[in-house]
């Protein structure tokens, strides 16, 4: 039974070990906090900040009550956790869209626990929650991690209308 004991809490200590070494630094990032024009087009994945959202998607303190986009392409939104499992499987799916659709639409992330007003003023209560933001009319909400399949219909069909 100590054997047993022992065994175990080798194995947590190990298991935690592991994932610190995993953990990156904000700076090790594959997605870098560079200027949304220059990010874009090379086709990579945007963090947005609560400043850069009301300046490129929709300034919320100065339309309260009308939802008005602010930016000149459509786009995605991936409100999201570094601790998220489901957060991490949608991430190279995005970086990939990014890439491909560089050209027709921007990729957006938004860290909830680092923006919690962000997440707060579109009801983000699980993680991750995908906004599409269309270039004309109202923005779709989508709870969950998808798979590409479907980030490809909603971009073909809501956002590109296609």
């Amino acid at each position: 039974m100590r054997n047993l004991k022992n065994l175990l809490l080798t194995g947590a200590v190990a298991l935690l070990f592991s994932c610190s070494l995993s953990a990156k630094d904000e700076n090790d990032s594959p997605v870098k906090n560079e200027t949304t024009a220059v990010s874009a087009q090379k086709g990579e994945v945007v963090v947005l900040t609560k400043a850069d959202f009301l300046t490129k998607v929709f300034n919320y303190e100065k339309n309260p009550s009308e939802w008005v986009y602010e930016g000149d392409k459509p786009c995605i939104i991936d409100f999201y956790a570094d601790w998220c499992g489901p957060c991490r499987m949608v991430a190279p799916i995005l970086k990939d869209l990014a890439k491909q659709y560089q050209e027709d639409l921007i990729i957006y992330k938004i860290n909830v626990d680092k923006e919690q007003e962000l997440a707060a003023v579109f009801g983000v209560r699980s993680i991750p929650t995908i906004l599409f933001v269309p270039q004309k009319g109202k923005p779709m909400l989508s709870q969950g991690a998808l798979p590409k399949e479907e980030f490809v219909k909603q971009i073909n069909e809501f956002l590109l209308k296609k």
